[in-house]
């Protein structure tokens, strides 16, 4: 059996266009983007340790970044108290392209 995912929330406040640009393109390859500055991830121990470290060596001291771990509760709960459409409940942490 694999590692166990959860859903991470990623944001950031990066000041420099070209590192902004890095982070990003870093950051849809391990998620979806929910808005300007923020994704979504379903990620592993590993994969985010993997992301945190190559966010990192992106990143200047006067950047910011915050991962946040959403429990599998919060996550279903999101879609009743929130617009319609705003986060798509995906019942898989993958998604078929």
């Amino acid at each position: 059996m694999g590692e166990s995912q959860n859903c991470y929330l990623i944001c950031y406040d990066i000041r420099d266009p070209k590192r902004w640009r890095k982070a990003y393109n870093l950051l849809q390859g391990y998620g979806e983007r929910m808005q300007y500055s923020i994704f979504r991830s379903w990620l592993t121990m590993r994969s985010r340790e993997k992301l945190r470290w190559e966010l990192e060596k992106i990143l200047a001291p006067e950047d910011s970044l915050l991962l946040i771990r959403l429990s599998n509760q919060c996550v279903n709960s999101i879609p009743a108290y929130n617009r319609p459409g705003a986060w798509s409940n995906q019942d898989e942490p993958y998604r078929i392209v």
